[in-house]
Parts: C-alpha cells; sequence; structure tokens
C-alpha cells in the first residue's frame, strides 16, 4: 500500500522528473551529481509542497529533509557515499511520505541492483558507443544517481496510480 496522495504524487512528477533525468544523465557522463539539481529539487519542494499538501505535511518533510541532510553528512565523513548521492537523498527526503518508507527501501534496492547490472553490463558491450565520452564507464565506482534519479520517479509514479485519491 502507497500512502502518498496521488494528487500530490501527480503535483510533483512535472518537477521531479526532469531533474532526476538531469540527475540521472550528469551522473552517468560526468560522475557528479550537481548542486543545482539538488538544490532545485529542495526548493521545488519547499515551493510547491504548500500548495499540495497540508501544512503540517510540508513541516514534516522539511524535517525529513534536515534529518537525511545530517544523516548524508555523516555518510560522506565515512566515505559510505559520495557528496552529490548523500545530497540528493536529503533533497529528495521531503517527497517520500512516512509510511512509504518499507515502499522505497524495496525500490531503492532494486533500483541499485538493476542499475548496476544494467550500468556493468552496457559498460561492457557495444551500447558504450552510443555514449563514448561517458566517465561512468571508465570509473571504478558506479554513478548511483542513476538508481537514486529512478527510484524517486518510480516512487512517484507508484502513488500517483496507486496512492490514496487515485483514478485507478
Amino acid at each position: 500500500m502507497i500512502y502518498l496522495p496521488a494528487p500530490v504524487a501527480l503535483g510533483f512528477l512535472p518537477l521531479v522528473v526532469p531533474i532526476c533525468l538531469y540527475v540521472i544523465w550528469t551522473d552517468l557522463s560526468q560522475m557528479r551529481i550537481r548542486n543545482h539539481a539538488v538544490l532545485a529539487l529542495a526548493l521545488g519542494f519547499v515551493l510547491l509542497g504548500p500548495l499540495l499538501m497540508s501544512w503540517q505535511d510540508w513541516g514534516w518533510g522539511l524535517a525529513r529533509l534536515g534529518v537525511m541532510l545530517l544523516a548524508a553528512m555523516l555518510f560522506m565523513a565515512r566515505r559510505v557515499m559520495g557528496g552529490g548521492d548523500a545530497k540528493f537523498l536529503a533533497a529528495a527526503a521531503p517527497f517520500i511520505w512516512p509510511g512509504d518508507i518499507p515502499v522505497i527501501v524495496l525500490l531503492l534496492a532494486s533500483a541499485l541492483l538493476g542499475g548496476f547490472a544494467a550500468h556493468r553490463m552496457a559498460r561492457t558491450t557495444a551500447l558504450r558507443t552510443l555514449a563514448p565520452d561517458w566517465r561512468s564507464w571508465h570509473h571504478s565506482k558506479f554513478p548511483m544517481g542513476l538508481s537514486l534519479g529512478f527510484a524517486l520517479i518510480l516512487y512517484l509514479v507508484l502513488a500517483a496510480l496507486h496512492g490514496p485519491g487515485s483514478p485507478v
């Protein structure tokens, strides 16, 4: 079951999808998640949130952003993940409804496994010639922005289709 209301998810999708696609592209091509993309995601929640949800839900979303930013700093300090990945997680946190944490964990785990397998397979095949200059082909680390961005998009799509108030 998904708890994020469908109208909220539908309201956020036009903002989130292009930003996530940009994050995926820059992480694959440059092995970087750009600060302006993360800021746009967070600012989008700050500006659109009050129009799409109650002030209380919006405030709790901001609190999740702050808590995840602190956790992300710890992950970065311990070199568990890169700075861009950590900042993206923090900026994405307010979009996730608290009751949907098990769903997003499952989506994220699936996206990480699928993204890793697809990326490693693509870089050893002729698919690599479609984007020969991508830094991720030569890097030992996995561009997690691929999976993080995909998981957030998929979560909002699922909420739009199956959340409370969905037309389906």
